[in-house]
């Protein structure tokens, strides 16, 4: 089991909008567990964003009382099916979504995330136009800014926690290697699953993760360069075992700031 925590790259602003977005998700999810079991599915079908209603295909009880349904194509984006789908992407946009801010401005990232996300709902609305099936999450918008971290940082090193049997150890690897296989397996998990069937949206992930590398380079700053340089060194591996201590359990992963063979 490996999951990244961290990235190597120093935080130039504070990232308003990154927060906003996390503490939004965060706010409505709650208010989603507070549901009972039927009100919640009810909430579901209600703000989700289902692509048949949004074109007319199929239609949903009016007693739910839905929203139009281009304005669920962003309600649906702050909805979540469970805890480990809110943490999940939560956890990516809190690492990468910073640094992508500082390279667009407060106000560009905004649009850049809201766009991603429209881009990656009909991602998946091209290959299910007819689905009944509801589609929540804010994974698309998020795809979108780890395409945009693809571009602007593939070199910059992330902070991977791996637990394999009795071996726990950290290890730096370059952002290409995270977000590459990361991508690879939305390819290869999209070839095996019914589109317009309940499940995890690959289309979506895939449309959002194009569409912010495309994106970043029409919204980012002028002086924003794209393959930026790593902070510390590649496939470091931190040998020693994981201690509790004043500083928490997970060692520090140290920074050189010595430039690569790319610098």
């Amino acid at each position: 089991m490996f999951f990244p925590y961290r990235d190597d790259n120093p935080h130039t602003i504070t990232p308003i909008v990154n927060y906003i977005m996390i503490a939004i998700c965060v706010a409505v999810f709650l208010w989603q567990a507070s549901l009972s079991p039927n009100a919640e599915q009810a909430a579901v079908y209600a703000f989700g964003l289902i692509p048949g209603d949004l074109f007319g295909r199929v239609e949903v009880n009016p007693a739910i009382g839905r929203l139009p349904g281009w304005m669920t194509i962003f309600t649906s984006m702050f909805l979540h099916g469970g805890w480990m789908h809110l943490i999940g992407n939560m956890g990516y946009l809190w690492i990468f979504g910073d640094n992508i801010e500082a390279s667009l401005g407060h106000v560009r990232y905004l649009v850049f995330y809201l766009v991603c996300g429209v881009a990656a709902a009909f991602a998946q609305i091209v290959v299910a136009p007819g689905s009944e099936v509801p589609m929540i999450g804010a994974s698309g918008a998020i795809s979108g800014v780890l395409g945009a971290y693809m571009v602007l940082h593939p070199r910059a090193n992330i902070r991977i926690f791996l637990w394999f049997v009795l071996i726990i150890t950290t290890l730096n690897l370059p952002a290409w290697v995270v977000l590459g296989v990361w991508f690879a397996g939305q390819l290869i998990s999209s070839a095996g699953v019914d589109p317009g069937e309940p499940g995890v949206a690959y289309m979506a992930h895939i449309g959002g993760f194009v569409a912010g590398a495309v994106l970043v380079f029409f919204f980012k700053k002028p002086e924003v360069r794209v393959f930026e340089p790593a902070y510390s060194r590649a496939f470091q591996i931190e040998n020693r075992p994981v201690r509790l201590g004043r500083r928490g359990s997970i060692p520090d992963a140290g920074r050189d700031r010595r430039r690569g063979p790319w610098g």
